[in-house]
């Protein structure tokens, strides 16, 4: 039986890799310098990863560690699987590899498509100061995680930590977070629009300008001008 990394191999596309690194920023400077592409897409990554649900721990560290996009990309669809179908025991062994990893989930992506699955999911009913930890990091992605964790949250309709870490960030000066913060910001919205708006008013002077574009993106032409008139 092929292992992953030669189903992967094997999908490979040279101009979807080229595709790749200009889009996720892999040029000297840019916040995914290093990282390296096959050229696989994302439906193509999730069924092979499918496939290998029964990789263990120490297997899946290795595909993480990996400066292949793809394999990281895979070991987190593989992670989690395994997350949902896991015990309480397991979930919270789950949880501390993916945050052993951080500095693995080193793009946008990766943290978007796996932290509210474990991380949010993980800390539905526990203590939540773990977030407020790595919203004052200096690492980029563990900012980024603190606060996509909490769509599941808000999915749940509790949104005090979503707005709190919101607060933390807000003086961020990487646009992937004012992206985040607002896409979050934006997703309280849409279940409880009065609630962002109390945000807003506090903070839509001083917030980044994209992170205020993301926040009122479904907001009506009115209140958009209200906002964005300064």
């Amino acid at each position: 039986m092929p292992t992953l990394k030669q189903e992967l191999q094997k999908l490979k596309n040279p101009e979807k890799a080229k595709v790749y690194l200009r889009f996720f920023k892999t040029g000297k400077g840019e916040y995914g310098e290093g990282d390296t592409f096959l050229g696989v897409t994302v439906p193509e990554q999730r069924k092979t990863a499918k496939k290998y649900i029964n990789l263990s721990l120490k297997e899946l560290q290795e595909l993480l560690s990996s400066n292949i996009h793809e394999y990281r990309a895979c070991s987190l669809f593989i992670l989690i699987d395994k997350y949902r179908k896991s015990d309480k025991t397991e979930k919270k062994e789950i949880f501390n590899f993916y945050l052993k990893n951080t500095n693995n989930i080193n793009n946008w992506d990766l943290v978007d498509i796996s932290a509210p699955h474990i991380i949010g999911d993980y800390l539905l009913n526990k203590d939540r100061k773990i977030l407020y930890k790595l919203a004052k990091s200096k690492n980029l992605w563990e900012k980024r995680i603190s606060i996509i964790s909490t769509f599941t949250f808000i999915k749940n309709n509790q949104f005090e930590d979503t707005l709190n870490i919101s607060k933390i960030l807000l003086n961020d000066n990487h646009d992937l977070i004012h992206k985040s913060v607002g896409w979050m910001l934006r997703e309280i919205g849409k279940r409880d629009q009065n609630t962002e708006e109390k945000f807003l008013e506090k903070h839509h002077k001083t917030m980044p300008r994209t992170m205020l574009w993301y926040s009122i993106e479904k907001f009506d032409e009115t209140r958009k001008k209200y906002y964005l008139r300064k």
